[in-house]
């Protein structure tokens, strides 16, 4: 657990290589064996072919009493024989072979009757003095015969001998190899995480505050580090603009916010610098209310658009939804009753989209409608195909082209309407609603059109007055 804990730590370029030497040094180690077994295997078969011919030579010749009736025919196949008798006891010997038996009394017993068994006799390793291949032949056993066994050995000197060479040398090459690999394999992991620290310098500048920087990704090459670096220069670009998005909010945040408190600040010095009546606190206070007002609906609006609305398969009934929300402001602002008109919708109409965002979506788009507009404040809604399509018109002034594109930018507005109530959130809640909802939000005057969230090919419907659409995907029909 320990070692392998340790070879986790270990830089990765020294992991590469050391995984490629292992990976080698079997391969090397694979190919070397196989090799020696095959020159190992050739030589044992021409010193078993000289034994064979030399057994067949010399067992005709060995007599019942275990003794060789011709030594001279005997002698002349060049191996060295023996007889032995069942006790391992040499009856006759010739050749180079010496008078004590070749191999042991367990080795001949496991020749068995009748049987032919081949030896090594001596170590390869270390070099034995006298070093035989051996081949004990069981003779026909008879209860006049004494000799059972005969032995013919040739001597294993040159067999061992290139033997040892052939093993030294494929040491010696797979040694030679084994460390140009590891030379091969360092240069090459260098080279293919050389990418990656250049990455990592570059990111540790980024880190350290250098703003614009990118990865410098080669644009001959087209491998895994590369899209590595185009995917990690991607993510930079979203984290920048994420970043200025931010910076933009929290400027343009204390902007909005600098106002309403100066004012509620002056307010209350200019409250405290005399002694005043009942009466006047209570017109000061009124005065203060409507500024804490002021701060607490851009809170709440800066909460609204801070908070990720969830997604959802809800389906919601839009003509009901937007009646609810109507009927819900109508009630706060009864003196308006004239100057909103709710075109009744011919069909239902349920859209992907959860009531609640629905509902913002219409309160919002109403307050707009009310305070930038002029009455009277059109609200229809009509389904498009696989779409429903939520309008809210009015007939006043509406805006230029160049504040239509920007409209839904946070505190977006424009210089006449700075006098009005409102921080310029309203629009940039409902497309953050819609965006998520997988709808559409269109802003439209005059002819021209801006559009925010998914494209669709809904065709509008009204007329120049200022209109904004909400597009929403329909919700399919329940099999209930």
């Amino acid at each position: 657990m320990n070692a392998a804990r340790r070879v986790r730590h270990l830089p990765l370029r020294i992991r590469l290589v050391a995984g490629f030497a292992v990976a080698m040094l079997v391969l090397l180690t694979a190919a070397g064996a196989f090799v020696y077994w095959r020159v190992q295997y050739a030589l044992d078969r021409g010193l078993d072919t000289e034994l064979a011919a030399a057994t067949g030579v010399i067992a005709p010749l060995v007599g019942a009493d275990g003794q060789v009736t011709s030594t001279e025919r005997a002698t002349a196949t060049g191996a060295g024989w023996q007889v032995l008798d069942r006790a391992g006891t040499v009856l006759d010997s010739g050749g180079p072979a010496p008078s004590t038996s070749l191999v042991s009394r367990a080795a001949l017993d496991r020749v068995g009757a009748s049987g032919v068994r081949t030896l090594d006799v001596g170590s390869f390793l270390p070099v034995a003095d006298e070093p035989y291949r051996v081949r004990v032949t069981a003779l026909p056993s008879t209860g006049e015969r004494a000799a059972a066994y005969l032995l013919v050995g040739v001597r294993r000197d040159h067999r061992d001998e290139a033997l040892r060479e052939l093993l030294l040398q494929l040491s010696l090459a797979g040694l030679g190899a084994l460390l140009v690999a590891c030379v091969v394999g360092d240069v090459l992991a260098r080279l293919a995480l050389r990418p990656v620290e250049r990455y990592r310098r570059r990111a540790a500048e980024i880190s350290a505050g250098a703003s614009g920087v990118r990865l410098d990704v080669p644009a001959s090459r087209d491998d895994e580090v590369t899209r590595l670096g185009h995917t990690l220069n991607e993510m930079l670009g979203a984290l920048e603009q994420s970043l200025d998005r931010e910076r933009q909010f929290v400027n343009d945040a204390s902007h909005e916010l600098r106002t309403p408190l100066t004012l509620l600040k002056s307010r209350i010095q200019l409250t405290r610098r005399r002694t005043r009546s009942v009466e006047e606190h209570e017109r000061a206070l009124d005065e203060l209310e409507v500024d804490v007002t002021r701060l607490a609906d851009l809170a709440e609006q800066l909460l609204a658009l801070s908070r990720r609305p969830p997604e959802t398969e809800a389906s919601t009934d839009v003509v009901a939804t937007t009646r609810e929300v109507v009927d819900g402001w109508l009630a706060a602002h009864p003196e308006q009753a004239a100057d909103l008109h709710l075109v009744p919708a011919t069909a239902e109409a349920h859209a992907v989209v959860e009531a609640s965002a629905l509902g913002r979506i219409v309160t919002n788009l109403l307050a707009n409608a009310v305070t930038h507009g002029r009455p009277p404040v059109t609200i229809r809604v009509r389904r498009e195909a696989a779409h429903v399509v939520l309008e809210v018109a009015d007939h006043g002034e509406g805006m230029d082209p160049e504040l239509l594109a920007q409209a839904t930018r946070r505190f977006s507005r424009a210089p006449e309407a700075r006098s009005r109530p409102g921080a310029g959130l309203g629009l940039s809640i409902v497309e953050a609603q819609v965006a998520t909802s997988g709808g559409e939000l269109r802003l439209c005057h005059a002819g021209h059109h801006v559009s925010s969230g998914a494209v669709t090919e809904v065709l509008c419907r009204h007329d120049d007055a200022m209109t904004v659409s909400v597009i929403l995907p329909a919700a399919v029909p329940s099999a209930g």
